[in-house]
């Protein structure tokens, strides 16, 4: 198979990389002398790994939604917020901004996550429609966003750390910002277990096959 653009992969040119150190062998290598990892050109386990991390971040994901993420204690009353709550009531008192942010932030972007992530680890295993440039574009979006899931949880503790006025006033991080803090991290664990060069594998097969199946045309 020759990737778009006309670049072949390493697997077409007979090469293998250390997961290790990254240095590239000939293809059937089987330790790297570099560093004395054990070659594999793929981690049969790559796919368990990543349901793995998905799972345990949406059981984590639910209580974060479920439970409060802020407790605010003033000298006439106590209140919790979850986050969807918390942003309604933002919304309510005019601050329609600050509101649509939590709510794409919290809740839209992590299921959008959730919903990539196992999309493109179901199009590995039973194949897709989707062309393999739009799923790669699509694993290169979920690992950029990554890096800005954490927003919420950093609100939270900036929040804790300002509001604390003694008895007339104190903001604390509700249980809620423990579990989403967990959901995020193990959503970027699976992401960045799911190998994305499975995305081109499994056309690699069929344009073996089919350009075997040429050959045999071309020889009968």
């Amino acid at each position: 198979m020759e990737i778009p653009g006309g670049v072949r992969s390493a697997r077409e040119a007979g090469l293998v990389a250390c997961q290790r150190c990254t240095r590239v062998w000939p293809a059937g290598t089987e330790v790297c002398d570099r560093c004395g990892h054990t070659i594999e050109s793929r981690d049969h386990l790559a796919l368990q790994k990543v349901w793995a991390w998905w799972v345990v971040g949406l059981a984590c994901y639910v209580p974060a939604n479920v439970l409060p993420m802020l407790s605010t204690r003033t000298l006439v009353i106590q209140q919790e917020n979850t986050i969807v709550g918390g942003a309604v009531e933002l919304a309510e008192h005019g601050n329609w901004g600050v509101a649509i942010v939590i709510l794409v932030a919290s809740v839209l972007i992590p299921m959008g996550k959730f919903a990539v992530i196992a999309a493109l680890a179901m199009s590995v295993r039973h194949g897709s429609s989707m062309s393999r440039i739009r799923r790669q574009q699509l694993y290169e979006v979920v690992e950029y966003i990554g890096r800005w899931s954490m927003i919420d949880v950093f609100v939270v503790a900036l929040l804790s750390s300002l509001v604390q006025l003694g008895a007339l006033a104190a903001i604390v991080p509700g249980p809620a910002s423990l579990y989403f803090a967990l959901s995020v991290i193990f959503t970027m664990l699976s992401a960045q277990s799911f190998d994305s060069r499975m995305i081109w594998d499994p056309d690699a097969v069929v344009d073996k096959q089919a350009r075997a199946a040429e050959l045999r045309n071309r020889a009968g």
